[in-house]
């Protein structure tokens, strides 16, 4: 069951209430018996306990070449290139 915390706008008295999902939220304030009773909604901390979960746990940065599997992006080689070019180039002329 869920715990829910009111609190009186008129009187600020703040109490936890054990109440199961299906019961309609209170709207009397038990001290001074007022229709001025609101839920509190307060942050829900979330904590990661167990192996696995580490606060410097992120995902990689790294640039992985998924076909090869190489760390680092493939550099192109323009020299090759370049005589491939001109090897090409010279045979077209004869």
């Amino acid at each position: 069951m869920p715990v829910y915390i009111y609190q009186c706008e008129n009187c600020g008295v703040r109490f936890e209430r054990h109440q199961h999902f299906s019961e309609p939220a209170l709207k009397r304030c038990p001290e001074c018996y007022k229709n001025t009773l609101r839920k509190v909604y307060t942050p829900v901390g979330v904590v990661y306990r167990g192996s696995g979960f580490y606060s410097t746990d992120h995902r990689a940065t790294t640039n992985v070449n998924r076909s090869n599997g190489n760390t680092k992006p493939e550099k192109e080689d323009k020299s090759t290139e370049t005589k491939q070019t001109v090897k090409t180039a010279e045979k077209s002329k004869e």
